[in-house]
C-alpha cells in the first residue's frame, strides 16, 4: 500500500497479488455491496455512494470503464472537501490495484492520515483479498488432522503459561493469553509454535502476510468456526491455512 500527496490532492495505492483477472461486472460492483459486511455494519455502500446511517461519506459518479477495470469520479460527500479525482479498482500484470488519485480529504491532513487513511487501507486491502478469491490458494492446505494437533499444542501451552501466571480468576487470564497469544503469532511469525511444530502457516489468500486486522477476525470467527467445525474464521479473515517447506 502506498499514500502520497500531490500538491494538496491525495493519491492512495492498495494492491494484491491476483494470478487471474476477476469478473469484469463483479469487479464493479461488489465493492459497495461487500462494505456493510468488510466493516461490520458501520458503514455500507449503494451505487454509487458510502454511507454511515443517513450520512453520505463519499459519493461517486457513474463508473467507466478502463483497460483493467472500472474508475469512479468523486464528486463529494462529507468526507471530501471539494469535488475532483477519482477511485479505480483495476486489474494489471497479475495483480488486484485500488487507486484514489486527486481525492481531497475534509480532515486536516494529520488527521486524515492517522485515521481515515488507515481504515482506508485496512478495509481495500480485505474487499481486494475478496474479489482475488481462494483460487489458487497460497499454498498446499493444512490437512485437518495437522490443524487439530497444531491447535492442541498451542492450547496446551496457554493453559502452561496460565497456570504459571494467575493463581486466580484463571479463566479470564486464560482467554486473554490466548487471544493475545494468537493474534501476535499469526500477524508478527504467520505461525503458532503448534503451527511450527506441525509445519503449518498462516497466511492471507494471496499469499502475503496476515495483517493484525485480519488477526483479530480470524480470532473473532474462531467460536462459529469451533461450533460448525468448519474454517468459518478462515472464511471470515480472508487468511488460509497452508503447509510450509521445511
Amino acid at each position: 500500500m502506498r499514500a502520497r500527496r500531490s500538491r494538496d490532492a491525495i493519491h492512495v495505492e492498495d494492491r494484491v497479488s491476483a494470478p487471474s483477472e476477476p469478473d469484469r461486472d463483479r469487479m464493479r460492483d461488489s465493492f459497495f455491496v461487500s462494505l456493510g459486511k468488510l466493516t461490520l455494519g458501520l458503514v455500507h455502500g449503494q451505487p454509487w455512494r458510502v454511507r454511515a446511517g443517513p450520512l453520505t461519506l463519499h459519493e461517486f459518479g457513474e463508473p467507466a470503464p478502463t483497460s483493467g477495470g472500472w474508475c469512479w469520479p468523486i464528486r463529494g460527500g462529507l468526507l471530501t472537501r471539494r469535488p475532483g479525482g477519482y477511485l479505480s479498482f483495476q486489474w494489471r500484470s497479475g495483480e488486484l490495484l485500488s487507486i484514489v488519485d486527486g481525492y481531497w480529504p475534509s480532515l486536516p491532513r494529520p488527521l486524515y492520515r492517522a485515521t481515515q487513511l488507515q481504515v482506508h487501507h485496512l478495509i481495500t486491502r480485505l474487499f481486494l483479498l475478496q474479489l482475488r478469491g481462494r483460487v489458487p490458494p497460497p499454498g498446499i492446505p493444512g490437512g485437518p488432522a495437522q490443524r487439530l494437533a497444531a491447535a492442541t499444542i498451542d492450547v496446551a501451552f496457554c493453559s502452561v503459561l496460565t497456570l504459571a501466571v494467575a493463581r486466580r480468576r484463571r479463566l479470564p487470564v486464560w482467554l486473554a493469553v490466548m487471544a493475545g497469544y494468537h493474534a501476535a503469532a499469526w500477524s508478527i511469525w504467520g505461525q503458532t509454535l503448534g503451527g511450527r511444530a506441525l509445519g503449518l502457516r498462516v497466511l492471507a489468500v494471496d499469499g502475503g502476510r496476515v495483517t493484525p486486522v485480519q488477526a483479530v477476525l480470524r480470532l473473532a470467527g474462531l467460536p462459529v468456526a469451533l461450533a460448525r467445525f468448519s474454517a468459518a474464521h478462515d472464511q471470515l479473515a480472508l487468511t488460509e491455512v497452508v503447509e510450509t517447506d521445511s
